[in-house]
Parts: C-alpha cells; structure tokens; sequence
C-alpha cells in the first residue's frame, strides 16, 4: 500500500463510502461534545449522507492506498469551508492539514481573500488544528434552539493570498 496521498475531486457514486467515513469521524471527533438532539446519531448519518450525495461537486477527497480517507466541502460560489472530515485512523498525518491547503488554494484560485469555518468551541482539538493553519477565532457562536440544547462554535477566518498579475514561469 503506498503511502503517498492523493486529493482529487469526489465522484458521486462513491458518496456512501464518504457519508461513512464522515459518521466515523463525527462519532469519535464531534459526539462527545453534543447533546440533546445534536447528538441523535440517525440524524447525523442521515444528513452526511444528504451532504456527501447532494455536495459531491464542491467535496475534494483524501485518498491514501487508493481509498478515501478523508474529505473537505466547500459552499459554491463562497468562501466557506463547512466540513472537514479524515477518517480516525488515518488522523495526525496531515491529511486534514493537506485537504484544507488545496481547498484554500482552489478558493484563491476563484480570487477570494479569506475562507471561514466553525467548529465546536468545546473541541479544543479542532480549534488549535485550525489555529496552527493560520485560522484565528472571529466570534463565539451559539446555535439550538432553547436553553437546554445549545451549542457554542467559533467561527474561524484566515486571510488568503490570491493571485493577480502575470504568470512568469510560463513560455
């Protein structure tokens, strides 16, 4: 099995095997922090798998010994990154790090100047993950409905460095 990753474009009939490999990582990576009814494991599955299949042409893929290990999705036509997922087992390679590089340069590509994510404020994980790439925390967020089921976030942005002038090394 080689070792090297590979980021390419998701295709759409491998959504199924994308939607679990997101479950997992929500299950082992985001759960512990949820409660009430962010915590309904069949809702979950049910809206990676609406994600994976409806939001396949703005996924680009992890690939590594030929599977898909990991994924990142972005929403068309903005700068924002909603999902990040790599398979448990395949964690602390720089799988993450790499899926988030290559969607921030395809994101300076279209010539956006910043990208903005959230992720659990209680995931410290996450959010030193993001901070380590250059991400600083904009605001804290709180989301639910209710006293009782709410979640706090933070919302992340990083400054990019699109492009603009000529290409020299071509020609």
């Amino acid at each position: 099995m080689s070792s090297k990753v590979f980021i390419r474009k998701a295709v759409s009939s491998e959504a199924d095997s994308l939607a679990d490999l997101a479950f997992e990582a929500w299950e082992r990576d985001l759960l512990p922090f949820l409660h009430g009814a962010a915590a309904s494991r069949s809702a979950e599955r049910d809206r990676l798998a609406h994600v994976a299949r409806d939001g396949t042409e703005a996924i680009i893929v992890a690939e590594l010994g030929g599977r898909p290990v990991g994924w990142c999705q972005r929403m068309p036509g903005r700068a924002y990154i909603p999902f990040l997922f790599v398979a448990p087992a395949a964690q602390n390679r720089g799988i993450g790090r790499a899926l988030l590089r290559r969607m921030e340069s395809l994101l300076e590509l279209e010539g956006f100047d910043r990208v903005v994510l959230d992720t659990l404020a209680d995931n410290v994980r996450a959010v030193n993950f993001y901070q380590h790439q250059g991400y600083h925390i904009l605001a804290l967020k709180t989301e639910g409905r209710g006293g009782r089921e709410t979640q706090q976030s933070v919302r992340l942005e990083k400054r990019l460095d699109p492009w603009h002038g000529p290409i020299d090394d071509i020609g």
